[in-house]
């Protein structure tokens, strides 16, 4: 009796897991789909709800407002999606000002103090990364020691007491307060750092290692990936990103406050996860968690021009991160299901 071929061929294979990835790319399209939908929406109805929302000045504000954070979430992202999660890069920004502002201080050059104190965050970040790739602790963890270590040192440094730093020379101020035709120098360089990491993270063969491990890592360790050495680098880009927010943060404001930043990075992860990225790791956009922030920036100024009080407005906030949450282990579920 012939044998049946009980295996499929290898084009069968590939023409499988090609259409799962496909699948998978479409559901995060979709999910950035949605989000662009809800924005429109929130857009259309806030025009008639008030007359001020459309106004340049509101538009450059709300943009203002989530361009430096959306330069913290683009590190995030790529951290959640390599599997990880870091609660300190609020502490980070602070401790990033203060290093910088104290060196500025003390005489140095406020460029080469914004270098040293950015060098200081990526030192932090590798540090970090030992502790999760080397001793095996979880990112919640060493991130949440890190917090209270960069508040610590932030305290120490200003002794609790905010740096005024209104004599940094224009060329600097120029970063956080300057214009170019008419547009904030800040959402410009926002938009530089994400239309390249976004592009790098879809086309770059290094950052693309970042999707393996996220999603499986023991099956990328086997296919010669260094997980540990991927997880480093993810790490250091988050503590590298919120040093440079916090450069720009000290350019804007002309001070540096040490306790800047609190629960900022409650934020920065909602907009991540409420973007697509999956706390399970292995999926994520900078697309995807750049329109989550602005979506939470847009419902804040929302909530403001309509005078709802500011408690309510963490309450919608908690209720918008629930629900993205709710549905990403729901589609993960689905997916999971469906692969058994």
């Amino acid at each position: 009796m012939n044998n049946v071929e009980t295996n499929p061929s290898p084009v069968l294979q590939s023409r499988t897991t090609s259409g799962f990835f496909d699948r998978l790319k479409g559901l995060k399209n979709m999910r950035e789909a949605t989000l662009i939908l809800i924005i429109v929406a929130i857009f259309i109805g806030m025009s008639f709800a008030s007359p001020y929302f459309l106004t340049w000045h509101n538009m450059k504000a709300m943009m203002l407002s989530f361009s430096t954070e959306g330069i913290v979430v683009v590190g995030m992202t790529v951290l959640i999606i390599v599997g990880g999660i870091d609660l300190s890069v609020g502490a980070v920004m602070c401790l990033a000002m203060v290093i910088a502002g104290k060196l500025f201080l003390m005489g140095m050059n406020p460029w080469l103090a914004s270098l040293i104190s950015i060098g200081c965050c990526s030192f932090a970040g590798y540090l970090m990364g030992l502790t999760v790739t080397r001793i095996g602790l979880h990112t919640f963890i060493a991130s949440l020691a890190l917090m209270g270590i960069a508040r610590g040192l932030s305290m120490t440094i200003t002794q609790g007491t905010p740096l005024s730093l209104f004599t940094l020379p224009p060329s600097f101020k120029f970063i956080g307060q300057g214009t170019v035709f008419g547009v904030p120098f800040v959402i410009i360089i926002f938009f530089v750092v994400i239309v390249i990491s976004d592009y790098l993270l879809r086309h770059a063969a290094a950052f693309r290692k970042v999707f393996y491990t996220g999603s499986n890592e023991k099956a990328a360790e086997y296919s010669g990936i260094n997980v540990n050495r991927v997880k480093l680098g993810a790490i250091v880009l988050c503590t590298t990103l919120a040093g440079f927010a916090g450069i720009i943060y000290m350019s804007k404001f002309g001070a540096a406050t040490p306790n800047f930043g609190v629960g900022l990075e409650l934020n920065i992860i909602a907009a991540a996860v409420i973007g697509g990225a999956s706390l399970k790791g292995g999926e994520g956009s900078v697309l995807g968690a750049i329109l989550g922030i602005a979506l939470l920036s847009i419902v804040s100024s929302s909530l403001i021009l309509l005078n709802v009080s500011v408690y309510w407005q963490d309450l919608i906030k908690g209720a918008i991160l629930l629900l993205a949450v709710s549905i990403d282990q729901i589609l993960h579920n689905r997916r999971s299901c469906a692969a058994s």
